[in-house]
């Protein structure tokens, strides 16, 4: 894909969605503006994940140039109409956990795509599974700390969720926190536009 006319810039430092973008072989740079990833009471996950991403494109409202494009992420799990974000300790991962165990649940990645004048956003869903999670089983994966900086306290990419997840539904890349073929086809939309 020819994205030359655009200078995209990935306003997330997770070093998964860096990871997708390298791989995708698209010119990008990293611009990270830190900003509270908190949202009003009684949002279901759609609309959480959506005012995240809003939030986090709020710092490049005033600098964004003319032919930048500056994408923005954010990753919901939701379940049982609750949102389960990172976990702030390894008691809060292991509740979330037990949570998940035997159940199905939802991980929303919504995906802001800001040019100067325009903010447009996609949302992908996609359903996961898991198996019944013991009590060891739990304890062992939160020890190794991976679930510490993941939503819902846990990575399907990580040894545990590929023993412990029975069934997805949906895109792959968007459990992992960008659904890429969607986003790819966004860009070239926009690419074509300018």
């Amino acid at each position: 894909m020819n994205t030359n006319s655009l200078e995209l810039i990935l306003a997330s430092g997770s070093p998964r969605r860096q990871a997708f973008f390298k791989e995708t072989g698209l010119s990008f740079r990293v611009e990270v503006v830190p900003v509270a990833e908190d949202f009003p009471a009684g949002l279901n996950g759609i609309q959480i994940a959506e005012h995240i991403v809003r939030q986090k494109a709020e710092p490049f409202l005033a600098k964004i140039q003319e032919k930048q494009l500056i994408i923005t992420a954010d990753t919901v799990v939701w379940h049982q109409n609750q949102s389960l974000g990172k976990p702030e300790n390894t008691q809060e991962a292991k509740a979330m956990l037990k949570a998940l165990s035997n159940s199905t649940h939802e991980v929303i990645t919504a995906v802001g795509f800001l040019q100067k004048g325009s903010f447009e956003t996609l949302c992908e869903v996609s359903k996961v599974t898991f198996g019944i999670l013991s009590e060891p089983e739990i304890e062992h994966y939160v020890q190794t700390g991976s679930p510490l900086d993941k939503a819902g306290a846990y990575g399907i990419q990580d040894s545990f969720g590929v023993r412990h997840v029975t069934r997805i539904e949906g895109s792959y890349s968007n459990i992992i926190g960008l659904p890429v073929p969607q986003v790819l086809k966004k860009i070239q939309e926009i690419t074509v536009k300018n």
